[in-house]
């Protein structure tokens, strides 16, 4: 069965590593059928939630600010599963993925008990370390956010070993984890 796919992407690099990964699970999962949106967050107009708990009154447009967040609201509620796509900054996901996340909120507003919609997720994280012990952090916070929401973890691939951009072209192991990934979705 088809699947519907938003990819968030985190990362400020447009050739880097994350975006390799992003477009390895994508050829994997159209080859198979699924639809496949991609949201390169640096280059929108996405600003940090406000905090006002004021949106949810229209499902069209949850959020009172209005910025490219409008672009994604709509994909985000018909997708059946959610990419997280970042590199790593500082043991966590990048700032610019955090943000377009928090205003995801806006959404589960439209419910009067804030029950968020529930989805499948990924995670594509490329990064320098390549430990266990290096990605603990991002697993925890990963973990616990899908808990939270009661969403399904679909994947996860940790490319580890990948400072410089493009450094990832040169492990093709990695690559193939994530078109697999894509494609056994």
């Amino acid at each position: 069965m088809s699947k519907k796919i938003i990819i968030l992407n985190g990362s400020p690099r447009s050739n880097g590593n994350t975006s390799a990964l992003i477009e390895q699970f994508t050829k994997g999962a159209e080859q198979n059928g699924h639809q496949v949106i991609r949201f390169d967050l640096q280059k929108m107009n996405i600003h940090p939630c406000l905090g006002c708990c004021k949106g949810g009154k229209d499902p069209a447009s949850p959020c009172v600010q209005k910025d490219d967040m409008l672009k994604i609201y709509p994909h985000y509620v018909e997708a059946d599963l959610v990419v997280l796509a970042s590199p790593m900054y500082y043991w966590s996901i990048s700032g610019q993925l955090k943000t377009a996340f928090d205003r995801l909120f806006a959404v589960a507003e439209c419910n009067p008990s804030y029950a968020n919609p529930v989805k499948d997720c990924v995670l594509l994280m490329a990064a320098e370390g390549d430990s266990e012990e290096n990605f603990e952090p991002v697993a925890h916070f990963y973990h616990a956010l899908l808990n939270n929401l009661g969403w399904k973890d679909r994947g996860i691939i940790y490319a580890g070993g990948n400072m410089d951009a493009g450094s990832i072209l040169q492990k093709p192991e990695q690559l193939k984890a994530a078109f697999d990934l894509g494609a056994s979705l």
